[in-house]
Formats: C-alpha cells, sequence, structure tokens
C-alpha cells in the first residue's frame, strides 16, 4: 500500500486507478471520527425536530450529508487519501474538495441555524453570544477570511511546509482539518444561511468571490512552470515506474487552475441564486405590507365619511 511506501517500506503501491477509490478504504483516522460524529448530531437535530412537528428542509440535510460530510470523506478514506502522498495530482484534487466543495456544502447544510432551532434556551443564548464575540467577528470577517483562504496554499506548497506533511502523517491529517476550517471562514459568511455576523450585501460578496479565481491561477500556473518539485526529492525517491513526478506536477497544477475556476464560477452561481430570492422575498414582503397599508386606508375612509 502507499501507505507502507510513505513510511519508509520499500514496496512500490501499484499504479492509480478508479478502482483504487474503492479499495483502498480507511476508517481509523481522526477525520473520519469527525465525519461520524458530525453526521449523528445532524441527523439527531434533524430528528428532534420532526418529533415535535417542525419542518426541515431536505435540501439542506443533503447539501450537509451528502455534499458536504460526503465529498470530504470521499477524499479523506478511500484511495484518494491513501495515494495523496504518493501522487500530487491526487493530493491536488483533496486539496479543491477540502478547502472549497465540502465547505461550501457545509455552509448550505446550516448546521448553526439547526442547532439553534433545537437547543434549549439557555445553550442557545451562549451560542449566540459566541457567534457574536470579538474574536469570530475577527476570522469571519470576509476579508481576513479572504486572506487566510488565499495565503493558506502558497505558505504550504512554497515553504517546507509541504515537505513535512508527507514525511509526518500527524501534520498531513492537521493540514487536512486546517484545509477544511479555512474553507468554511471564506465561504460561510459568504454562501451559507446561517446567522453569522459580518454578513456584506450580495455585490460584495460577489465581488470578493471573484477577486478569489486569480489567485488560483497564478498558483495552478505557477506549479505548471515550476522546475522545482513540490515537496523536494519525495516524489522521485518513490522510483514510481508508472509516473513521472515533473508530469505529475504539470497535471496537479492544471487540476489547481482548472478546478478552482470551475468552483469559483459554481459558488458565484449559486449566489446570484440566493440573492434573486432574497429580492423576491424582500419584494413579496414590501407587497404584503402594501396591502395592509391599503386595507387600513380603506376602513379608515367609511369612518371618516361618517364623521
Amino acid at each position: 500500500m502507499p501507505a507502507l511506501l510513505a513510511d519508509g517500506g520499500d514496496t512500490a503501491p501499484p499504479p492509480f486507478t478508479v478502482g483504487a477509490i474503492f479499495t483502498e478504504i480507511n476508517l481509523t483516522s481522526l477525520i473520519a471520527l469527525f465525519l461520524v460524529i458530525g453526521a449523528a448530531l445532524y441527523l439527531y437535530g434533524v430528528w428532534r425536530l420532526r418529533q415535535r412537528g417542525d419542518a426541515w428542509p431536505a435540501g439542506r440535510t443533503v447539501a450537509f450529508l451528502l455534499g458536504g460530510l460526503g465529498s470530504i470523506a470521499a477524499v479523506t478514506v478511500t484511495g484518494v487519501e491513501a495515494y495523496d502522498t504518493t501522487l500530487l495530482s491526487v493530493h491536488m484534487v483533496q486539496h479543491m474538495v477540502l478547502s472549497m466543495v465540502g465547505p461550501i456544502f457545509l455552509a448550505l447544510g446550516a448546521p448553526v441555524t439547526l442547532l439553534m432551532r433545537t437547543a434549549g434556551a439557555r445553550p442557545r443564548k451562549t451560542l449566540v453570544s459566541v457567534l457574536h464575540s470579538r474574536p469570530i467577528g475577527v476570522i469571519t470577517f470576509p476579508l481576513v477570511a479572504f486572506g487566510l483562504f488565499v495565503a493558506n496554499p502558497f505558505v504550504l506548497y512554497f515553504t517546507g511546509l509541504y515537505r513535512a506533511t508527507l514525511e509526518h502523517a500527524w501534520l498531513h491529517e492537521l493540514v487536512h482539518m486546517h484545509f477544511i476550517l479555512t474553507g468554511c471562514l471564506f465561504f460561510w459568511p459568504l454562501l451559507g444561511l446561517d446567522p453569522l455576523p459580518n454578513r456584506w450585501p450580495y455585490p460584495a460578496r460577489a465581488l470578493l468571490m471573484v477577486l478569489s479565481v486569480p489567485f488560483h491561477t497564478v498558483l495552478g500556473l505557477t506549479i505548471m512552470q515550476s522546475t522545482t518539485l513540490l515537496g523536494g526529492d519525495w516524489y522521485p525517491n518513490l522510483a514510481l515506474a508508472w509516473s513521472d513526478p515533473k508530469n505529475d506536477q504539470v497535471v496537479a497544477g492544471g487540476i489547481l487552475w482548472a478546478g478552482g475556476e470551475v468552483v469559483s464560477v459554481t459558488m458565484l452561481g449559486i449566489l446570484v441564486l440566493q440573492w434573486i430570492r432574497q429580492s423576491e422575498r424582500e419584494a413579496r414582503r414590501i407587497d404584503r405590507q402594501l396591502d395592509r397599508e391599503e386595507a387600513a386606508a380603506g376602513t379608515n375612509r367609511p369612518q371618516a365619511a361618517e364623521d
């Protein structure tokens, strides 16, 4: 297995295939434990709501469990995880999912709203105070979250940190969780449905998303054109007859470049859709207010005539 080689073994892994994704399963990682706990807590919250007769949109449940936790599981407990220290291109797919795809769907699942609807009065009050505390306000401020999200991959790939993650499994897993966290900090205030502080108006959110696209392009092209291998001699030392580290790095950069643009355009579409729906709700609210005012005016006219 690739893990044996990464730990210093001398057995080369077989070529990476689609079949390996489904056969190289590892359920012993810390992330796997968090995924199970997260799914159980979310489903318990939905069950609690239904027990008292309240509805919860099925789309949010699907987004959180399948789109969010499911996508994270697909790259952390399958063959993708088994080969992420063997092929940079596989790692880059993992990077994109953990930092962008997973956090977007987690945000659309509105877990904070679910927690607030199922928690008691005192826990709900505590949660609200935490959400509106100064530390949370600072790290969720869009420009701060944007800076963390953009700087994260540059620091990882152009310092010695990436090589260290290849050599130390605990650091490797910690970086995975860091990817997820920074992705959530960036996307939650922009796309999420939860009541969070620092919500910018939709035009400003759209602008921030557009500004994130060039950074993925620059990073992807830099990796593709670099003559220095990421991770130093790690990949050449694996001596894989079926993979060329230089070509694999070009593929990895292309994945980051193209994948970043696809995800960014998709999330921009989601944001525009949310913007349209909010405008429609606001228009209906104004219409109802005008109807009430007209009804009140109509009621007052006969009284004025009698006077």
